[in-house]
């Protein structure tokens, strides 16, 4: 889909706003066009040497049209705020509903974040498309209006018109594919180093050395240097089209002025029409200059909804309509042939695992690096898909089950998952109502977080930190821990749940997590041997494969 097409897209959603503004703009193009025509009556009054009441009369109707026109003005600023309003409220729940559903394979090489970033280009789409509805509209309506108008004056003046359209014409032409593709490399290297200072940022304490200082400017000022030659490119468009209008408007002033100045001479025009006609003119090169100027804000909107168009165009994770797991007290998984690889890779990372956990039961799964450990875990979680295979839940398949339903069941820690900005609160119930003080409660007491929480003045209702960085790392995963038994779910994935905490602590939680008392399944793998030891069943993985399987 073209950036343009896009853009007609998004304008379709608000076709009623868009219409309205068309329509007041022509209201105010016929308005502000009827104004030379008044001061025209008025300077053939003047001519005349005579006061009267109609020369009043015509005086107060051209500052009626001028504060008419001011306040179709004011309409229409109203009518694009809250085009700017819904448009930064549509993207930011497209961004929100779509960011934790992508599927695995399209955020697959990407960086999220930067994604994310893309945002922001809501602004860049705002605000230009205030200026196009607004400053376009009105443009080309003047132009349109003001080259009927001259034509009424005399013939010659067609020719003005025709000239016009062939500007605009070559202009857009000739200019439009090269302004969007340097402002779509502009653009792509801009990312690249927001992108570049978020990863300073996030690493501050492995930049404040001076060599590595260094090497982060250089490859800043590498980023900068590939911005700037495309942003130069950009330029040399738009001065391109500039050097244009500059050439236009003269041929155009000299041209009109000499015709007005015939005209005028012969007789064919009075001096009225002559003055009216020239204001006309005016209007219009200044139109036609707002319009070329203002291709810079066409080119950077369309690239701002290219680029969010990317997020958008990115496919979603299916959901059925199925609603029947939420009922089931127990969950059982079962697996055939399994394979799973990464989208750039032509080896799978997981070869033919055949496999049938029931519930309750307690795996702990090892291997050395690279054994394909993670990725299976991950699996059976549901973050990834498998490349071939089946795999049931319950009987039925995993490709037609509701993710969405399946996820409510389950807890899990990913390596590298961090606490999020807010309430220590939110951090471990998203805010749902159905959890109770007594779920809160006994949540923090088995991961051992009630000691902490009482050193907090706020308790409960302390802010964290993006990435918890105000937290040690135990406690920041004790955090991780609650939020993943605290609806006591069916089965519990981790990911080295405990590694960063003192051994015994570690070992105090994971005698309360694998206690008889929680009828949860797990599947963890872990740094500690002592998830070992409270595991009913131990895998072993090797090379994408499982090489051992037992039961204590």
């Amino acid at each position: 889909m073209s950036p343009l097409i896009r853009y007609y897209n998004l304008l379709l959603l608000d076709k009623k706003d868009v219409l309205q503004l068309f329509f007041y703009a022509i209201f105010a193009g016929l308005i502000s066009l009827s104004l030379p025509l008044g001061i025209q009556a008025i300077i053939n009054f003047i001519q005349s040497g005579r006061v009267s009441v109609s020369w009043i009369v015509l005086v107060f109707l051209v500052v009626i049209g001028v504060a008419l026109v001011g306040v179709l003005s004011m309409m229409q600023l109203r009518i694009t705020e809250n085009l700017q309003q819904k448009i930064f409220i549509r993207s930011s729940f497209e961004f929100a509903g779509r960011i934790p559903r992508i599927k695995f394979e399209e955020l697959y090489g990407t960086y999220p974040p930067e994604l994310a970033n893309r945002f922001f280009d809501t602004m860049s789409i705002q605000k230009g498309t205030s200026k196009l509805l607004i400053d376009f509209s009105a443009a080309l309506l003047q132009i349109i209006f003001g080259v009927l108008l001259l034509s009424l004056y005399h013939p010659y003046f067609i020719v003005f018109g025709f000239m016009l359209l062939i500007l605009l014409y070559y202009i857009f032409k000739y200019s439009y594919n090269p302004g969007l593709e340097t402002s779509l490399h502009e653009s792509k290297y801009k990312y690249k180093v927001a992108a570049w200072l978020q990863e300073m940022a996030r690493n501050n304490f492995s930049f404040r050395n001076e060599l590595n200082y260094d090497y982060a400017l250089q490859k800043n000022d590498g980023l900068v240097t590939d911005y700037l030659k495309y942003r130069e490119k950009h330029f040399n468009v738009v001065k391109r089209q500039f050097a244009q209008l500059i050439i236009f408007k003269i041929i155009i002033t000299a041209s009109l002025l000499s015709i007005g100045g015939y005209l005028v001479l012969s007789q064919e025009m009075n001096i009225g029409q002559f003055v009216a006609a020239e204001i006309i003119i005016l209007l219009v090169i200044g139109s036609v200059e707002k319009i070329i100027l203002g291709l810079e804000t066409f080119y950077d909107v369309l690239t701002s909804v290219e680029k969010i168009g990317v997020v958008t165009d990115m496919e979603l994770e299916e959901e059925s309509t199925k609603e029947y797991l939420s009922c089931f007290t127990a969950i059982t998984l079962d697996i055939n042939n399994l394979c799973f690889k990464f989208p750039d890779s032509e080896k799978n990372i997981i070869n033919d695992i055949n496999l049938q956990i029931n519930q309750s039961e307690k795996i702990f799964v090892e291997g050395k690096n690279s054994s394909g450990k993670t990725t299976l875990i991950r699996l059976l979680s549901g973050l990834i898909q498998p490349t071939s295979g089946t795999f049931y839940i319950n009987d039925d398949t995993f490709q037609k089950i509701d993710l969405k339903l399946y996820r409510s069941q389950i807890g899990s820690i990913v390596y590298g998952e961090t606490p999020f900005e807010g309430s220590l609160a939110d951090n471990i119930t998203f805010k749902d109502s159905n959890v109770t003080q007594e779920d809160i409660r006994w949540a923090i007491e088995t991961v051992q977080l009630t000691a902490f929480i009482k050193t907090l003045a706020d308790g409960l209702n302390t802010i964290i930190s993006p990435q918890g960085s105000q937290l040690s790392a135990s406690n920041a995963q004790k955090i991780l821990l609650a939020r993943s038994i605290i609806h006591k779910p069916k089965i519990l994935f981790y990911e080295d749940p405990t590694d960063t905490m003192d051994e015994n602590v570690a070992n105090e939680i994971i005698d309360l997590i694998t206690a008889p008392a929680n009828k949860w399944t797990i599947i963890v793998s872990s740094q500690n041997p002592y998830w070992k030891t409270k595991c009913s069943r131990n895998i072993v993985m090797d090379n994408g494969q499982i090489i051992f399987d037992s039961k204590n």
